[in-house]
């Protein structure tokens, strides 16, 4: 492996666009730390060092300490990755973004275009509701703010005008960047940012357990890191091959099909977007806790479906939800008889099953075997975080979006630099 990297420097194309790449990265980490206009960070601190929990947790994972930071990117990537799972749900519900869908590249240019107005129209209403929530200082789960103390140092207009302008621009920005990166660097770069932002955060939460529980709990930490890393590669990379079977047509003199191909069904079908989901409506309860102020229904809340405190109930509704939400994502972004379609209109078939409707009804089948397995492995990992923080009292930094997500860019991202150097016959990561 350390000879692949060797090589790929060696490469002056390759090498330009690992380096371009990691510039990129650069820029966008050094903007996680530039401040937006108008924010009081003596109090920020202040507020930030009694915690974080709730909805600020999620967002604040996404924007590699962005959001706790309040700077110009602290919304980070989350405006355009609702946008995305917008824009593919809509594909279901509007017949128009359906054709798009299936015009190919053209289509697909038409999507992104979208993807990226949405992406700042959210961006828009986001930071709008963001200023609305800095001055009660419960944005980030941790109580109001004393009297007499506000996070932002002017009351005007203009200034709430100029911060969302601001954090506005920052989205766009690192929706330019991710684009950047995808054009001229390597590998995809929307989820490149969201990589680095999450790992940035790793050095942290590793020195909070070295200090908190020792040197032993550390290594223990790693070991068992390594292991989930290890075992989520292989799930990740696992997949039930469908044998395909096209059958020989003559067209004047020239024989076309006959050949074998097969339909691969990932056992991760959805990737990392049902804890994602999940992980978002279980945060709802604790905002309407500020909404309803009814004791008994705090009260309820505050036991069952606390974030900071997870406890029985609260573990099984993540757990349950993220099943739910791999079936549901299953099911809208892979259509069996649409499939089947395909196949039957190319004259494709899987031997021993009839085309048509018997061979969506297989692959149906099978989907839904292989989903049910992929549902259960994803809602371990959205709940073995919690279980450790429950027990442990600390941070778990392997588990949950952070593990899928860090082992599946980093895998698709090595995947484009091996296939760059195949191309140039040069020795990949991986031998045969």
């Amino acid at each position: 492996m350390l000879r692949a990297f060797a090589n790929a420097f060696k490469i002056p194309d390759l090498r330009g666009k690992i380096l371009f790449t990691l510039a990129i990265i650069a820029v966008y980490r050094f903007g996680a730390y530039v401040p937006t206009p108008g924010v009081d960070y003596g109090v920020l601190r202040a507020l930030v060092d009694e915690g974080v929990s709730g909805p600020a947790q999620l967002i604040n994972l996404f924007s590699g300490g962005a959001f706790t930071q309040l700077s110009v990117f602290a919304l980070g990537i989350m405006p355009y990755i609702t946008a995305s799972i917008i824009m593919q749900l809509l594909t279901v519900v509007i017949p128009k973004v359906d054709e798009w869908k299936k015009e190919g590249e053209s289509g697909q240019k038409k999507i992104n275009q979208w993807t990226r107005y949405l992406t700042v129209a959210l961006a828009l209403l986001q930071s709008t509701g963001l200023i609305v929530f800095i001055e009660s200082g419960q944005l980030f789960g941790v109580g109001a703010l004393p009297p007499g103390q506000s996070l932002i140092v002017d009351d005007g207009l203009a200034l709430r005008a100029l911060m969302i302008l601001t954090m506005t621009a920052g989205v766009a920005f690192i929706m330019w960047l991710g684009e950047l990166i995808t054009q001229r660097g390597v590998g995809n770069g929307m989820s490149l940012i969201i990589f680095s932002a999450i790992v940035s955060a790793m050095p942290g939460q590793g020195n909070q357990i070295l200090i908190e529980a020792g040197e032993i709990a550390f290594g223990i930490t790693l070991l068992v890191g390594l292991l989930l890393i290890i075992a989520v590669v292989f799930v990740e990379l696992g997949q039930r091959r469908i044998p395909v079977q096209y059958a020989k047509r003559q067209v004047g003199r020239r024989t076309y099909g006959g050949t074998s191909t097969y339909i691969p069904l990932k056992v991760n079908q959805s990737g990392v977007i049902p804890i994602i989901f999940a992980s978002s409506l279980l945060f709802i309860p604790s905002l309407l806790t500020g909404i309803i102020p009814d004791p008994g229904f705090v009260s309820f809340i505050e036991t069952h479906f606390n974030a900071q405190d997870p406890g029985f109930w609260f573990i099984a509704v993540y757990f349950a939800l993220t099943m739910f939400f791999a079936f549901f994502y299953t099911a809208i972004t892979f259509n069996p008889q649409d499939v089947s379609d395909n196949m039957k209109k190319y004259g494709g078939f899987i031997p021993g099953i009839r085309p048509g409707r018997p061979t969506a009804e297989y692959l149906d089948y099978v989907l839904t075997r292989i989903t049910t397995a992929g549902s259960i492995y994803l809602a371990v990992l959205a709940v073995l975080p919690l279980i450790v923080a429950a027990q442990a009292g600390l941070p778990f930094p392997f588990g949950g979006a952070v593990l899928l997500i860090v082992v599946g860019v980093g895998l698709n991202t090595l995947r484009q630099i091996e296939s760059q150097l195949m191309q140039r016959h040069y020795e990949g990561f991986l031998r045969n």
